[in-house]
């Protein structure tokens, strides 16, 4: 008989951010004494599992880097809306690939970190699923209003208002990406996804961040209860604070020297875009004149080296942004936690709603400011870092969050609950 594994992590390890989450919950629960496994399709940063020293296991056909960058450009925010991520083909082959292995294991939690065939893959092996990948961008945040106008092309005339009622009103209800796997769902016979803003959503969806910041109280927040047919019934929310990367690789040489030098730094890590997403970047910060730290995870971003640009690989973050000045990043969770809780200012540039509204969080604080990605290699940045690296009162912002954070202990929260959620399942 298989061996038994009471909660299982599946990163989607096409994604830095979800992979390193993933290994600070994997650590959190084995600290409790948990029964958990990490398990994944594979990807870009697997790698990343070996370093940590955690044993995990391929679900389904091993998903090769080359394979993983297309999902991720196909996900929410990022592909056309009109599709689903994975072809129905290969959607169906991970969700049974999935369900067999829940069954096999006696799985009884899944906690996932993007992967989200395993909406499906869970209702049909019966297993509770945890999610922390929509971050703040869920129903709360939408009926305070709090996500901001989006900024796409086809938007960005529109007056605020209308920016804003599309983001918290309509585009959450809305099928986008959802059709392949409600097609999936009929074939399988399981629940299906009625709505973007259901498709992020677990049965438990961990909000990792703290109340200081996103401004619902957590009461409210665990109050909440799905109304209406476009969200699963099941779903409950629960804050676990912050959860960002810890990676245990090491500060290269080369980067620490250049860190120890002189002068204002910027640290560019628009990870999960293209090479000349980051290019245009990089370009319009030269003419400040600072020192550019430029994390190039997989992407051979070399030649943009000189005295004053320095390009790594995957950098251990959370060593960096204690040592910068300014953060320039696409806005995700857990680059947007790692600047706060190193008290560093970040200057985001959203790609997708989850992050236009991480950005807007800590901007409403004084931390942040967000510019348009189609200004992204223009004037307008160059301008609002300069003011950022001018003026103090964004390190100031970035600090009281930095407190507020060091009193949280977000992965061990996450831990708690998911422990918890496991008992529940257990005992019925």
């Amino acid at each position: 008989m298989a061996e038994e594994h009471q909660i299982v992590l599946m990163p989607h390890c096409g994604y830095l951010s979800e992979t390193s989450r993933m290994i600070e919950i994997h650590r959190a629960l084995a600290r409790r004494g948990a029964s958990v496994r990490m398990a994944t399709h594979g990807g870009t940063y697997e790698t990343l599992l070996r370093e940590a020293g955690i044993d995990y296991d391929i679900v389904g056909p091993h998903m090769s880097p080359a394979r993983s960058a297309e999902v991720v450009a196909n996900a929410t925010g990022l592909g056309d809306p009109r599709q689903s991520i994975y072809p129905d083909d290969e959607l169906e082959t991970y969700v049974r690939a999935e369900g067999a292995y829940w069954r096999e294991h006696g799985v009884r939690t899944v906690v996932t970190g993007y992967t989200l065939t395993t909406m499906l893959s869970t209702r049909l092996a019966g297993a509770a699923l945890v999610t922390e990948h929509a971050c703040c961008w869920v129903p709360p945040a939408f009926e305070r209003g709090l996500v901001p106008a989006p900024t796409w092309r086809a938007t960005r005339r529109l007056p605020g208002w209308a920016g804003r009622l599309i983001a918290n009103r309509i585009l959450p209800r809305t099928r986008f990406y959802c059709d392949g796997f409600n097609r999936v769902a009929v074939r399988l016979g399981v629940e299906g996804v009625p709505s973007l803003g259901a498709l992020v959503l677990g049965d438990l969806a961990l909000v990792p961040e703290v109340p200081e910041v996103f401004g619902v109280p957590a009461a409210e927040l665990e109050a909440w209860r799905p109304r209406g047919r476009r969200m699963r019934p099941s779903t409950r929310l629960r804050y676990s604070g912050p959860l960002f990367a810890h990676l245990d690789v090491p500060l290269p040489e080369h980067v620490a020297e250049f860190l120890d030098r002189p002068g204002p730094t910027v640290y560019v890590a628009v990870t999960s875009t293209s090479p000349r997403f980051v290019r245009r970047v990089v370009q319009a910060l030269r003419p400040l004149g600072v020192r550019l730290l430029v994390a190039g995870t997989v992407h051979d971003l070399g030649d943009l080296a000189d005295e004053r640009t320095c390009v790594g690989g995957v950098l251990p973050s959370h060593l960096v942004m204690p040592r910068v000045d300014l953060a320039v990043t696409a806005g995700g969770q857990g680059s947007v936690q790692t600047a706060m809780a190193c008290g560093t200012p970040l200057l985001g540039i959203p790609l997708h709603a989850e992050q236009d509204l991480n950005v807007a969080l800590v901007q409403a604080r004084g931390a942040a400011t967000a510019i348009s990605p189609h200004r992204a290699g223009t004037a307008r940045l160059t301008r609002v870092a300069a003011r950022m690296l001018a003026d103090p009162s964004y390190r100031a912002a970035a600090r009281r969050i930095r407190d507020v954070y060091a009193a949280v202990d977000g992965p061990g929260n996450a831990a708690e609950a998911v422990t918890e959620l496991t008992a529940q399942r257990s005992a019925v």
